[in-house]
């Protein structure tokens, strides 16, 4: 007996300390950092020593990109290693499918604890089984440093190795976070696309202040690490997430909108002040720290494992990365503006599938947008950005490493003919293996949204109706050509010009809603409600604020036409 104790002794100790022996990971996230406002990245009037300081002890990349320039996609896409269509978390404030897994199923059968503090943005929880540690009361969703405290005091004590992400809020807008008086905005430089006007110099000013207040949580949490003489045997990881919420950045897919800083330093096994031009994006991430704590590669993921290039094996990783950005479902957005992007690391190549469409988003409610809007009036420069940050091409091509900002269109260069054709073949496969199918997959959009899935069957018809006033129904009357959204709460049925767009549900209560989309052409269509009881109707379109028909409820046991009789 006492033979069987002490082996199994020897045992446990040994399992302990192959526990010991696994790094630790910490990755933290900034939230709408542009990435050339950090000093490091080229900024010379950000404020950023701790981010400064990191890069000088670890690899710097220059080319990461993420799949969406928007939070819920891009923060699930690094926990799950898959693309935003096949997670099926495209939409902004979405969830992945059921049968998605995440950094969690992979890493605890390792033998780690995995906690997040901080922004979510992620769901639905039981496929995140990660122990959340809150966030800061009053501090928006900035982390709760205390139970970071705790974690890592935890963590130090039971010596368990631990994957945790450290997710900020900042610098999101508004920006009312950190030392303004550190920044003189009449001396700030400004990007070339933005109008050099007060009010865009004062947000700026502001944005900088909480990009140095970004700065100070990374140093909260490196300083965390060395209170729990964690530091050596900790991989640290710092990636910026989207560019700011200005014109051309969030929620767009030019350089800045798409790309992020990324930092990572590994004691022992990544040199200091390295820098590494591989093209590399965020799926990467957990098939990355999947390989750093000592598991098998996962078959299915649409990243790769960055150690090869971290440890000095490898100096390229990827040939292209890949982005998506749907406005369906973020707030003021277009009903619609699917956008498609790849890039080989210089050329980026950007296809607008609905060109006839007005992009917008919340930035056209800022009041430096509404500034810039009255400047355009007289202001040839001005009245040149604000078009362009509505209207775009079908088609765009910029150079990324002469053009960062991504303001010279070479589309019709005939000399980047072949680039452009190799481009928009790699976008078109990359659509095809993640299920993207383009207008029909922005429209479905709202399916993958908790807050607005209808809980029905939707339908999509996107066979052109042409006009078709008649006796009976509703008439509206379309000002574009595109597709428009009928949105039913109640009983009853829907359709337009005898297409059935909406169907009857007996289930369906008042605050149940479904919705249906539909092509029309330009024109007055008809509109016919059926089993009706106190239903209400409304719809939106590509250039139509959403509004109920006829501007009120629609009520009645029966609503025919004489078609119907």
């Amino acid at each position: 007996m006492k033979k069987f104790t002490f082996l199994f002794a020897l045992l446990l100790n040994g399992s302990l300390l192959l526990a010991q022996s696994k790094p630790n990971i910490v990755f933290l996230l900034a939230d709408d950092c542009s990435s050339w406002d950090i000093g490091v990245y080229g900024s010379k009037d950000s404020k950023t020593p701790t981010i400064d300081r990191l890069a000088s002890e670890g690899m710097r990349f220059t080319k990461c990109y993420q799949s969406s320039p928007m939070c819920s996609p891009t923060r699930q896409n690094i926990l799950t290693g898959l693309s935003p269509f096949r997670s099926g978390a495209y939409p902004n404030h979405t969830n992945v499918n059921a049968n998605v897994k995440s950094i969690a199923h992979y890493l605890k059968p390792l033998g780690y604890r995995v906690a997040l503090g901080g922004k979510q943005h992620y769901g639905p929880a039981e496929n995140f089984p990660l122990e959340y540690l809150g966030k800061a009361k009053g501090r928006d969703s900035d982390p709760d440093f205390g139970n970071i405290d705790r974690f890592l005091n935890s963590a130090s004590t039971e010596k368990q190795p631990f994957c945790l992400f450290v997710c900020s809020n900042q610098p999101h807008s508004p920006w009312n976070r950190g030392d303004t008086t550190l920044f003189d905005k009449n001396k700030i430089k400004l990007p070339p696309f933005y109008a050099d006007l007060p009010q865009t110099r004062e947000d700026f000013r502001d944005y900088l202040a909480e990009v140095n207040y970004l700065d100070g949580q990374v140093k909260q949490t490196l300083d965390l690490l060395e209170k729990y003489h964690l530091s050596d045997n900790t991989i640290f990881v710092f990636a910026s997430e989207q560019g700011n919420s200005f014109p051309f950045s969030k929620w767009t897919c030019y350089n800045v909108g798409l790309k992020s800083a990324l930092i990572v330093r590994w004691p022992g096994k990544v040199q200091p002040n390295t820098v590494s031009d591989a093209l590399v994006e965020y799926s990467d991430i957990t098939p990355t720290f999947i390989d750093m704590a000592g598991g098998e590669a996962v078959d299915g993921l649409d990243g790769e494992s960055l150690v090869p290039v971290l440890t000095g094996q490898k100096t390229e990783h990827k040939q292209y990365t890949y982005g998506q950005m749907t406005t369906r479902g973020i707030i003021r957005g277009s009903e619609y503006y699917p956008i498609r992007s790849v890039s080989n690391g210089k050329f980026r190549y950007i296809v607008n599938l609905t060109p006839e469409v007005e992009f917008r988003n919340v930035i056209n409610a800022s009041s430096f947008f509404e500034e810039w809007v009255e400047d355009a009036r007289t202001n040839p420069g001005t009245k040149a950005l604000v078009h362009k940050h509505g209207y775009r091409p079908p088609e765009e091509l910029y150079d990324d490493e002469t053009d960062p900002y991504n303001q010279h269109n070479l589309i019709a260069d005939g000399k980047l003919a072949a680039v452009k054709a190799e481009l928009k073949e790699q976008l078109r496969q990359w659509m095809e293996h993640t299920g993207d199918r383009g207008i029909l997959t922005e429209l479905l959009a709202l399916e993958h949204m908790p807050g607005q899935k209808s809980g029905y069957p939707v339908i999509v018809d996107t066979t052109p109706l042409r006009p078709s006033a008649g006796k009976g129904g509703t008439e509206i009357k379309v000002p574009a050509d595109g597709y428009y959204t009928f949105y039913l709460l109640g009983k009853g049925e829907l359709k337009i010009d005898d297409v059935k767009i909406v169907e009857a549900n007996g289930s369906a209560k008042e605050a149940d809603e479904r919705y249906g989309v539909a092509a029309l052409a330009k024109g007055t269509h008809r509109v016919v409600f059926s089993n009706v009881e106190s239903a209400k109707v409304n719809y939106s379109g590509p250039v139509t604020p959403r509004s109920y028909l006829n501007g009120e409820q629609v009520k009645g046991k029966k609503n025919t036409d004489e078609s119907e009789k």
